[in-house]
Order: C-alpha cells, then sequence, then structure tokens
C-alpha cells in the first residue's frame, strides 16, 4: 500500500483536472482496499474512491481527505464466467474476452476506466449495457462493515443507474463478475443501428467477435471516445450528459417545442424507454441549441468530434469546464425545456 501526502488528483483523471487530495492511498489487492475503506471510516474522515477515473470531476481546490485509488489486478475465466478485479482496465478485459471467443461485452471495447467502475454507472455503450452480463458484484459494505456478494437483481441496474451510484457512501466494488457467450467466435446480436451499418449487417445478425470490437473501436475513435493523450478531444470523461428520458406529457411538450424551433417537419430521436416514457439524444439536443463541435473559446471547449463530450484544450481548471457544462445546460433548457443531468461524478463541486 502507497500512501502520499498533500498528492495531485489531476493526472488520476482522463480530464486531468482538480486539486489535491490531502492523504491518496493507492491498495493493490482487496485486503488493503478494505483496510484503507476500514481506516478512514473509523476515524471519520472523508473517503473518495478512483478507478480509472474516467468518470469524475475533481474541484480545483482538490479533496479535504482519503483519495484510495483501487489498483487491484485479477482476470479470471472458468468457462463462460469472467471475474474481474475491480482495478483491471476495462478495455484490456474486453480485449481479452474477444481472445477468449466469448460474447456479450464486444461492444463495450474502447471505454475509460476500471472494471470495478462499469456497475456502478451500469455502462453501455453501441447497443450493450454491463447489466446484461452482470452475474454478481462483490463490495465492501461500509455499513455492515462486512464483505457482500449482491446479485444482479440487488444491483437494481437501470439506464446509466444501479444501487451503487444510488447509495455511492455505502459499497466499494471489489470484483465483479459477469456470465458470457460462447457463440462459436461470434458476437452477440447487434443492437446498434449504427454498428451494423459499419459492418454491412442487419440489426441483430451477429459478427466474428473481433470485427465487432474492431469496429466499435473505429467508432469510438471517430468521435475522440477512446484515450489518446496526444488528441485533447479525448481530454475528457467521454459523453458528459446522460439521454433525457421524458414522460408522455414532457415529451410532447418538447415536441412542441422543436417543432416551434426548428420546423413542423423536424421530428426529434425518440427510443421507447419503458412504458409512458421516451429516451431522446442529449447530443442531438446539444447541438440543435447551437452548441456545435467545437463550440467555445476558452481552454474548456464542446469536442470537435461529437457535441457530447466536454474537453480540457490543455489549460483548463474544473471552474472552466463547469461554466462550459452550465451554459450548455441552460442553453438547452431555454431552447427546448429539458434539464440535461451530467453523467460523472462531481467532488467538491456541482453545476
Amino acid at each position: 500500500m502507497q500512501v502520499l501526502h498533500d498528492a495531485p488528483l489531476a493526472p488520476l483523471t482522463t480530464f486531468r483536472l482538480g486539486g489535491p487530495a490531502t492523504r491518496l492511498v493507492t491498495a493493490g489487492t482487496d485486503a488493503e482496499v478494505i483496510a484503507a475503506v476500514r481506516e478512514a471510516d473509523d476515524s471519520g474522515t472523508p473517503l473518495l474512491v478512483i478507478g480509472g477515473g474516467s468518470n469524475l470531476v475533481i474541484g480545483d481546490k482538490g479533496f479535504d481527505g482519503t483519495a484510495l485509488r483501487i489498483a487491484t489486478r485479477g482476470f479470471e475465466l472458468r468457462g463462460n464466467t469472467l471475474e474481474l478485479a475491480a482495478g483491471e482496465v476495462w478495455s484490456d478485459a474486453v480485449a481479452r474476452t474477444v481472445e477468449a471467443g466469448l460474447a456479450g461485452i464486444e461492444c463495450l471495447a474502447g471505454i475509460p476506466g476500471s472494471a470495478g467502475a462499469t456497475p456502478i454507472q451500469n455502462v453501455g455503450a453501441y447497443g450493450q449495457e454491463v447489466s446484461s452480463t452482470i452475474t454478481e458484484v462483490i463490495a465492501y459494505d461500509r455499513r455492515a462493515g462486512r464483505t457482500v456478494t449482491l446479485t444482479n437483481e440487488e444491483c437494481a441496474f437501470s439506464y446509466r443507474h444501479s444501487r451503487f451510484k444510488a447509495d455511492p457512501d455505502r459499497y466499494v466494488v471489489l470484483r465483479v463478475r459477469f456470465g458470457l457467450e460462447d457463440a462459436d467466435g461470434l458476437s452477440a446480436p447487434l443492437k446498434y443501428a449504427e454498428t451494423a451499418r459499419a459492418l454491412g449487417v442487419a440489426t441483430g445478425d451477429r459478427v466474428p467477435l473481433a470485427d465487432a470490437r474492431e469496429t466499435v473501436l473505429k467508432l469510438r475513435a471517430g468521435k475522440g471516445m477512446v484515450l489518446d493523450p496526444e488528441d485533447h478531444d479525448t481530454w475528457s470523461a467521454g459523453s458528459f450528459f446522460t439521454n433525457p428520458i421524458l414522460t408522455d406529457e414532457q415529451f410532447a411538450a418538447f415536441h412542441a417545442r422543436v417543432r416551434e424551433r426548428l420546423g413542423e417537419g423536424v421530428e426529434p430521436p425518440a427510443y421507447p424507454a419503458g412504458e409512458g416514457r421516451t429516451k431522446t439524444s442529449a447530443a442531438w439536443l446539444i447541438d440543435k441549441a447551437g452548441f456545435t463541435k467545437g463550440y467555445g473559446t476558452g481552454p474548456a471547449r464542446i469536442s470537435t468530434k461529437h457535441t457530447l463530450a466536454l474537453t480540457n484544450r490543455g489549460e483548463a481548471t474544473t471552474e472552466d469546464l463547469l461554466a462550459l457544462a452550465r451554459e450548455v445546460v441552460d442553453g438547452v433548457r431555454a431552447a427546448f425545456g429539458v434539464t440535461l443531468v451530467n453523467e460523472p461524478v462531481t467532488v467538491g463541486v456541482s453545476l
């Protein structure tokens, strides 16, 4: 276990933003993770858990407490069951499952961050979500003071949400178990139209696993969603806002605003999201409200490749980023009556 004081946190985040932590603990085993959590809880010290740092916005003043960086390692395949330590690099784990010929997470290739963060956010992209393959999550329950195993149902997964996100101070994820599929080297049925088009097949078709992964990586890279230290479009948290889910009444009001602003023939993106609910596109809203690719003149700007990513152009502060985020939220609300919600976790700051 490594312990540093007055330690910079910005290098541990994909935004490369945020002030220092009073204390930074790096834990390489589950036992060290639990020991660090217990020490903080017993002393009443605020605790910030950091995995890959790809979903964090840390305030410029930093964090007055203990930041716990989870650096555990472990990749174990038993038949079609995969167990990952929380600190495993997610994109590397996806690549290894593809090499092993197992389907279920291949379209989640290239997503930055650690395996332990995936159930918290119910990470999803290109037609797959981890909730479809996660069977169990092993976590330290801070309230009970013991390690627990939660089934998929007990994780209470929903769109970009889970039991862990709903109660962020209770659980620290240690390991995640997945049930994957052996489809003779083929992917799971493709659900995302863009991926299917890029592969020249229909939605619902299967393709070779490696082809699915490589296609998703190319699509993500084209949107600045694959980390590259030389590309400031990737100095981001990926999608900064979640896609709004609206009730029928809210969607009708939104649709009326769209017609009023953009004309009678314009139809906003609409996807079924359960009975009486419709999901629309945050990226579409941002663009149509006037915040196009590359928007901004300061050190924090919208990505030149994707309107859903807010980026640090190299010299930004967290306050620069938040000022841009607030401008986008206010602009979309004024244009369409829809309030965007940030996807990254904020520490010491808020929109």
